[in-house]
Formats: C-alpha cells, structure tokens, sequence
C-alpha cells in the first residue's frame, strides 16, 4: 500500500505543530492511531486559525505556542461565539465548515479536560467552554442536499455516456488541436481506467492515488484501500472497470517507461530525456476530470461528483443503505442515507410506469 502522501502529510503536520502550544500535540499523539495523517492536519490547520484569533484579539500577549491552558479554561461563551461569527462572517465559512472547526475544537478541550492528567492525576482544564457552545442548526435538510447535488452528478445514460466519452469521443472534440490529441492519445487508456474504477466503486480521491498495483485483487475484483481511520478494507469495483484497468495496464509500463521498483497503479508521463514515472498526484486526477467533464457539457462534475454519482446508482440498482455505506467506508449511515433522496431517473421511470393505463 502507497504510503508517499501521507509521510507528506506527516512531515507537514510536524512541521504545523511547531506553530501550536505543546498539549495541542500532546493531544495530536492521542489521535495517530485512530486518525488518519490528513485527518491530523486539518484538525492542526483550524486550531491554528483558532490560536490565531486569541492573539489577534489580544487575549493573550507573547507567542502563540505559549498560549497557557489557564487562558482556555477562562475563556467565556461570549468570546467563544464572537470567534464563530469571525470564522462565518470574516472568513466566509459556511455554516457545515464552521461546525467542522467546532467539532475540532470541542474534541480538543474533551481530551484536556476529561483524558489528560497532570502527574498528580488532575485534569489539564477544569472548565471546558466548548461543552457549553452548540453547533449551528444547519438549514438544509437531507433531501435538500441531495437536490442541490441532483443537477450536478450523473444520472441515467450520462453513466455510462461520459465514460465512453473520455475512452473514445473526447478524440473527435480536440481534433484540430494535435498537441492535445497526442496527449490524449497518450492518457486515454489510463485515464478511462481512473474515471471506469470510481465510478465503478464509489472510491475516495485519495484511495485511488495511493492504489498500488498489488493492492488489487483480479480475481476478486476488488482493491485494497485505507479508508478514514486508517482502516484497511477490500472494495469492490465493477465489471466495467476491471476491463478498462485491463486495457490500461497492456500499455502502462511501456508507455510511461515505469520502473521495475515503481508499484503506483495510475503514473503520470515521463518529463524530460532523463525523467522518472511517477504516481499521479491528487490534483492531476482532479484536472483530469475538470478537462472531461468540461468537454463534455458538464463542468460541475468533479471527482467527488463521480463517488456521489456511483453511491446514487448503487442504491437505484440495490437499495440497501448498509451495504452502500460499507462501500463508499462511511463512519455515520447518516450521510449515506442522502442517496435515499435522489430522484435517480430509473426511479422516475418505475413511477411514471404506475400511471400508465393497463392494456
């Protein structure tokens, strides 16, 4: 299993906690084994934004790796609310992103207050504010996200259209443009693959970077991944995207001249006469889709857009909510059940046929 970006992540989280007061790592250490490095570090960027308003409020005179547990536990709820309304009206946080920052910092004080001990066995805070502050009320209700993300995802034949269209007809769009028919030419297969396996199993953006090529099991028709936690766990994919991986890895050590010691599943091209193959990075798959989804009449469409788009059809084609959520590695069944408001159109379709007249 591909572990490069999450030593990346690591080194930046080190590198961040530098910047926090010690029990802000003391607490970080608490977490490694039960949260993922990309989990660790945007909890370390939004106490960063938090140890930054108290300084810019003049709460605290010195430096912000100094800030003091005493100053915690004399914070009030005015001031904890005055530094919400900051994060949503100052910075333009949505209401979900400041609930997040919350959340953050809630299990923080959680841990000073009720795990942590001081040698004499004395919490670290005896009063913790943010027991006291409550989330915001978001406003939109389940079937209202789903709604919003109805016009954005694929549905019905825009399935299996976009994926014939990266394999085969995103060729006739750029065809007056040799440079970029050379380079589609290059990617089309493994690029196919990429779009063919999320949205043939529904994986995270970062469980398809890190896949390697032993992760996946060809007689199973699975990969192996590691999900939110640092859980490992075998993921299905389809039929479609077993094929399509097939076709792409015919051409991938020769076309992208990859090294014996190179295990990446999905390569970027060489660069320069002297160039090494290299594992795709997150953002190049990101504007890989961008381009595709742009060409093809849909620009909303992203990465994440393919998960949501196979979670919708699974559960059209299924409907078991369990099942999906093993899947997709949801840690709360409440977010997997968002794809239960979908109007898929095949739902639409089984529907309509009800009021048909019988012959």
């Amino acid at each position: 299993m591909a572990n490069e970006s999450q030593q990346q992540h690591y080194k930046k989280l080190q590198t961040l906690l530098k910047e926090l007061p010690w029990y802000v790592e003391e607490y970080i250490d608490h977490k490694r084994r039960k949260l993922s490095a990309a989990s660790l570090l945007n909890y370390c960027h939004d106490y960063k934004i938090f140890f930054n308003w108290i300084m810019a409020e003049q709460l605290y005179e010195g430096k912000a790796t100094d800030i003091p547990l005493e100053l915690l536990e004399k914070l009030t709820v005015q001031q904890v609310e005055g530094f919400l309304h900051a994060l949503q009206y100052q910075l333009h946080n949505k209401e979900i992103t400041v609930n997040r920052k919350l959340s953050a910092l809630k299990s923080l004080f959680n841990y000073l207050q009720n795990i942590a001990e001081t040698r004499d066995l004395q919490p670290y805070l005896n009063r913790n504010v943010m027991a006291k502050i409550e989330f915001n009320e978001l406003k939109d209700s389940m079937e209202t996200i789903a709604n919003k993300m109805e016009g954005k995802i694929l549905l019905g034949d825009e399935y299996e259209n976009f994926r014939r269209f990266i394999a085969n007809d995103y060729g006739e769009f750029i065809k007056d443009n040799k440079k970029l028919v050379n380079f589609y030419t290059l990617n089309k297969e493994r690029d196919t693959s990429i779009v063919s396996l999320i949205l043939g199993s529904g994986l995270r953006l970062s469980e398809v970077v890190n896949l390697d090529l032993d992760d996946i099991d060809f007689k199973k028709f699975s990969a192996r991944v590691i999900r939110k936690g640092n859980k490992e766990q075998y993921v299905y994919f389809s039929n479609i995207a077993m094929d399509d991986l097939q076709e792409y890895l015919k051409i991938r050590e020769n076309r992208y001249q990859v090294e014996k010691n190179n295990k990446a599943l999905f390569v970027a091209a060489t660069m320069g006469p002297k160039g090494k193959s290299r594992r795709l990075t997150g953002r190049s798959i990101e504007k890989i889709i961008e381009k595709y989804a742009t060409a093809f009449g849909k620009p909303s469409l992203s990465v994440h857009k393919l998960r949501h788009s196979f979670a919708t059809r699974y559960h059209a084609e299924i409907n078991d909510v369990p099942k999906l959520r093993r899947q997709l590695g949801h840690s709360s069944i409440q977010t997997t059940m968002i794809y239960t408001h979908i109007r898929n159109d095949d739902l639409r379709s089984a529907v309509d046929k009800m009021d048909m007249p019988k012959e």
